[in-house]
């Protein structure tokens, strides 16, 4: 008996430890995405592209319930009726001999009554269907550029996270080579100034300067958090989820040749915005056409067969059938609206030429946004050569400040102030690296490259 309980022990132990296993959480291994990975991560699962997708898939039952339109419409009927009182019915006394002004009660029917039909309709002319079937390409093209369009902005916002978060990493690299060499200055300072060599001051305009660093990069790096959570809000991917990037700021090719840049006119074209535009346009001048239609005359079939049952009682209600059938054409011949139609058509036609403007308009403006886009460009890669030299320099100029006080012949100032360029240098630096990379994304956005 005792062996046969522990043996029952065992089992439910071995049961009890293979659930516990199943039911432990899965470790989630780290995303290790480059920009693209990134880029394609989010067109699915960023909400607004997931949603302009599924418009996408709307709009196609939308088009195929058009169609349904013009195949035949076929409905049931059924009805019961049970006369509680018969109605009934005055016919003239004079059928039945009586004086001349009166009428004799008469009741037609029978107490129950019942029916069964089918109605089937079918178009054969209509202009406002006709259009319909002829735009129904047009408006599904409506929502694929409209989920292309998200497609573009998602890109354009998780590339620009993407690059945020890379320069937060190397801003974080030059605080972190700062940091270093500040921390190792005021060691030697330290020791100098236990030795008699150099002052308390000098050490103490170190330590405010490493301080001050220090700062910088707990504040970077808990912005670089920050940054790596808008980049995953960005792509639509959850917070908690780890994220890496592949990528390096190397990776990222800055081309110093703008040279091309503007040689097709014709950019604007390949913009989506104008495409959305043209395709609205094209849609209002279905809608002017199907006004003109209803102008038209509209013809359709009709048919119906109908079973009919009635009894006194009801056990024999079913028992006899009167049937009836017919079929037929329905001609609808508009003759005067109250001059709905035509003012009907004129809105439309209004509509079909804002949207002319509209498309006159939007030209303007992209090319204004890709002048802009380029002028930005340049300059931010101008500024960019600019703060790299300008870092380079105050490297310099600290390195030689550095041999200088050490050599005695430079005052503790002049390093300080020396560090303190390096770190707005730096910061410049930084800035104009962001600058650049950013313009370079709203350049390829603006001359119609994001796809």
């Amino acid at each position: 008996m005792k062996n046969i309980f522990l043996t029952m022990l065992f089992i439910v132990s071995l049961a009890f430890s293979s659930y516990a296993q199943q039911a432990a959480p899965t470790t989630k291994l780290p995303y290790n995405f480059t920009v693209q990975d990134c880029v394609n991560y989010a067109y699915e699962h960023q909400d607004s592209v997931v949603n302009a997708n599924l418009d996408i898939k709307s709009a196609a039952y939308r088009v195929k319930e058009t169609v349904g339109q013009g195949l035949p419409q076929i409905s049931g009927t059924a009805g019961f009726q049970d006369y509680l009182k018969i109605p009934t019915t005055l016919l003239p006394g004079e059928i039945f001999g009586q004086p001349a002004g009166t009428f004799i009660p008469v009741k037609f029917g029978v107490k129950y009554q019942s029916n069964f039909g089918v109605n089937a309709s079918q178009i054969i002319f209509d202009p406002d269907y006709l259009i319909g079937l002829q735009a129904r390409t047009t408006y599904k093209q409506l929502y694929e550029r409209s989920y292309t369009r998200s497609k573009i902005e998602t890109n354009v916002n998780v590339t620009k996270a993407y690059y945020q978060v890379l320069v937060s990493i190397e801003q974080i690299r030059l605080l972190d080579a700062n940091v270093k060499q500040l921390k190792q200055q005021m060691d030697e300072t330290t020791a100098q100034n236990k030795q008699g060599m150099a002052e308390k001051i000098d050490v103490d305009r170190l330590k405010v300067q490493y301080n001050n660093l220090i700062t910088d990069r707990e504040n970077t790096i808990r912005l670089l958090g920050l940054n790596y959570q808008l980049l995953k809000f960005q792509m639509g991917m959850p917070i908690e989820n780890e994220l890496l990037l592949k990528d390096k700021l190397d990776d990222v090719k800055l081309d110093d040749n703008v040279a091309d840049i503007g040689a097709d006119t014709t950019f604007y074209k390949s913009r989506i915005e104008y495409g959305l535009l043209e395709t609205q346009k094209k849609l209002s001048e279905y809608d002017v056409r199907r006004k003109k239609g209803q102008f038209l005359p509209k013809l359709t079939a009709n048919a119906n067969y109908t079973s009919s049952y009635q009894n006194n009682g009801f056990g024999d209600l079913y028992r006899t059938n009167f049937p009836s059938s017919y079929i037929g054409l329905t001609l609808n011949i508009p003759i005067f609206t109250g001059f709905q139609h035509t003012n009907q058509l004129r809105q439309s036609q209004i509509t079909v030429l804002k949207a002319e403007n509209n498309l006159i308009s939007l030209k303007n403006a992209l090319n204004l946004e890709a002048s802009k886009a380029k002028i930005t460009y340049i300059n931010g890669l101008q500024s960019l050569n600019s703060q790299k030299q300008n870092q380079q320099l105050a490297q310099e100029v600290l390195r030689v400040s550095k041999i200088k006080y050490q050599q005695g012949v430079g005052s503790s100032i002049e390093v300080t102030q020396a560090q303190t360029a390096l770190d707005e240098a730096d910061n410049k630096y930084i800035q104009g690296l962001y600058d650049a990379m950013v313009s370079k994304v709203d350049l390829d956005k603006a001359y119609g490259r994001i796809k």
